[in-house]
């Protein structure tokens, strides 16, 4: 299991959340459990809905969009953040490809962790948008 100082290194790693405070990595962190995941597990499945996102601490996962394997992550990378703003259905399959362990936290404790501080959906927002403008960039030059 790691320890609380390796899952806040891991979190400010995370796009996502790289300009959060050391507080409102923390708040995360308790938000979120850590789970472990044997080599084959299904983390998600592309169309299925989503309530959860999952940050990788450990091993490896292939993204699968229509049955092609579109990419590997590892550490310090996440899935299925858009579901924690939406619940909308899976854009692609995730499975593990080692056995990994992940940070998993759900929509609705998500979503209370906005509440309780609102300056994170200001940070995540603007992570989404550069995320959007990076990817605008890459498809249409």
């Amino acid at each position: 299991m790691a320890t609380k100082k390796q899952h806040l290194e891991t979190l400010k790693s995370v796009s996502l959340f790289s300009n959060c405070s050391k507080k409102e990595l923390e708040t995360v962190a308790k938000a979120s459990d850590e789970v472990t995941m044997t080599e084959g597990t299904l983390l998600m499945d592309q169309g299925q809905m989503g309530r959860e996102a999952f940050i990788i601490l450990m091993g490896d996962v292939a993204v699968k969009r229509n049955g092609r394997k579109v990419a590997t992550l590892g550490p310090g990378d996440v899935v299925g953040e858009m579901s924690l703003l939406d619940k909308g259905p899976r854009t692609a399959s995730v499975i593990a490809t080692s056995d990994v362990t992940v940070l998993v936290i759900d929509s609705r404790r998500f979503l209370a962790v906005i509440d309780d501080i609102p300056s994170i959906a200001h940070k995540l927002l603007a992570a989404l948008a550069g995320r959007i403008r990076e990817f605008d960039r890459q498809t249409y030059g």
